[in-house]
């Protein structure tokens, strides 16, 4: 029997929504996009036919509505895996757990949610303005480090692979994506690898303005490896929280990348709009396609 959970672990607003989502059950679809800019939350709604719902507190924008007979949900997370762990957590409370009693349901529901975000590329032969697959999350941000999980085999090999091989400053995490929502775009035949994601824009990331790193060279040490040809293609914040946390809760979860920048050719998108938009499109499409 499942306990009642307190009201300091679960915090509910006045209208029992969830707290920093300012969210109720009947708010979200099962089909869920995120998006780190609130700014782009309009950019996917305005696809749909019509929106039945939206509200926002703090950066958490939320519009949910429909395309046809398709329901959807697209939510603003903010930027950082922190920020991850707290959509994750509750909009896991949304759907597994009863609001009223405080109790999680025995019977659990699983979420769609896509990642459509922006990201940077490792190597020369990774364009800007392509979208990208992340086939797994490498984190090198510490959230999973707070939560119980077990890698299974590949990835505890891969991880095994990436700590012999480069220097990290951080005991890393790895989990893949769902290969149902991969497989939605397969017929796409988008590039697919390791999306790494920091703790930060700087420093965690490689970039040098007037700090130095602790670890020289660790971003261009991870570009360099490759596991029979999978490959750590591109960096970003937010994958590898929501690949770790979203298995652990039982949702399936895709980031889908927008690359705006190339690392290795110094290069950035002269119009990140085009790119990002075409990304939306395509998201939509495939889960449209599912009604």
């Amino acid at each position: 029997m499942n306990k009642e959970i307190a009201a300091s672990e679960l915090v509910l607003n006045p209208d029992g929504s969830v707290y920093h989502l300012h969210l109720r059950p009947e708010h979200i679809a099962r089909d869920i996009i995120i998006v780190g800019d609130q700014d782009r939350v309009k950019e996917v709604s305005k696809h749909f036919d019509r929106i039945e719902f939206q509200t926002s507190k703090r950066e958490f924008v939320t519009h949910t509505g429909y395309i046809g007979n398709k329901r959807l949900t697209v939510l603003s997370t903010g930027i950082g895996t922190d920020n991850i762990d707290i959509v994750f957590n509750e909009l896991d409370a949304l759907v597994n757990i009863d609001l009223n009693t405080r109790i999680p349901k025995e019977d659990l529901q699983s979420l769609n949610i896509i990642r459509v975000g922006t990201s940077g590329a490792l190597q020369k032969d990774i364009p800007i303005d392509s979208i990208l697959l992340s086939s797994y999350g490498l984190g090198l941000d510490g959230l999973m480090n707070f939560y119980k999980h077990t890698p299974n085999e590949t990835e505890i090999e891969l991880l095994k692979q990436i700590n012999e091989k480069v220097s990290l400053p951080i005991e890393p995490s790895l989990t893949s994506g769902s290969s149902e929502l991969i497989n939605l775009f397969k017929d796409n035949n988008l590039q697919q690898g390791i999306t790494l994601t920091s703790t930060g824009f700087y420093g965690p990331q490689g970039r040098v303005l007037r700090l130095q790193p602790q670890v020289d060279r660790f971003i261009d040490d991870l570009a360099e490896l490759n596991f029979d040809g999978l490959r750590i293609t591109n960096l970003e914040m937010e994958t590898s929280a929501i690949y770790g946390l979203g298995r652990l809760l039982g949702h399936h979860c895709l980031s889908v990348n927008a690359i705006l920048a190339n690392r290795q050719s110094l290069t950035f998108s002269k119009d990140s709009h085009a790119i990002v938009e075409e990304a939306i499109q395509l998201t939509l499409s495939k889960l449209t396609a599912t009604v």
